[in-house]
């Protein structure tokens, strides 16, 4: 399937989703299991049908926008950044979830600190390698298990599960969370992202089932 064909397909799988009267829920589920998803033991691979192969010398990571301190940071300068580890749940908007996820990286919140946002900045905006890019409220972005992942269980990132490097957003679903991450940009205005402009949630919390628009 081409990238069109495919894009296309998932817009409108969505619009077919809001004209049966799909809506999310008022309140949070209970649980670990967020309503509407199945447990699953492999880890499907879903992307825009490019996976891009960057050579490591050649990749970089820009921090821009509403920052006092616009930085590029090359693969030996990530790695160099102090390293977290974090198990969290995968959710991902096709109805599959993944428990149990260990992460390896680079903190969000060290990447803040690094760019020192300015206090107009209110969101988060993500471009990729392969020319995604999703949104989400820079309060999200700053819980304690938002990093950028370089490691999965224990290994690097594979390219097709967004390696080298990928954004983990674990407590919405997994497309807020940027594959082949390459600029990270603080935002005064939320802007839609790749799949948000297409039929999709601008908040996408799985617990409420916002998945579409």
């Amino acid at each position: 399937m081409s990238k069109e064909r495919y894009i296309l397909a998932k817009q409108k799988w969505a619009e077919k989703q809001v004209a049966r009267g799909f809506r999310p829920r008022s309140e949070p589920a209970e649980g670990r299991l967020p309503p509407g998803q199945r447990l699953t033991d492999g880890f499907p691979v879903l992307d825009l049908g490019i996976q891009p192969d960057i050579p490591l010398s050649d990749w970089r990571l820009r921090l821009e926008g509403l920052v006092d301190h616009p930085t590029d940071l090359s693969w030996e300068q990530l790695g160099a950044l102090p390293q977290v580890l974090d198990v969290s749940d995968f959710h991902c908007v096709t109805t599959w979830s993944k428990y149990d996820c260990q992460w390896g990286g680079v903190a969000f919140t060290t990447l803040y600190e690094i760019a020192q946002p300015r206090p107009e900045a209110k969101f988060v905006y993500f471009t990729s390698y392969d020319g995604y890019s999703t949104n989400v409220p820079l309060e999200h972005c700053l819980d304690d298990d938002v990093l950028i992942a370089t490691s999965f269980q224990g290994a690097p990132v594979s390219r097709e599960h967004g390696g080298p490097a990928r954004v983990i957003i674990p407590k919405l679903y997994a497309w807020k969370g940027a594959k082949f991450v390459k600029t990270i940009t603080f935002l005064a205005e939320d802007k839609l992202g790749f799949w948000e402009v297409r039929g999709y949630s601008n908040s996408a919390d799985p617990w409420k089932e916002e998945r579409y628009a």
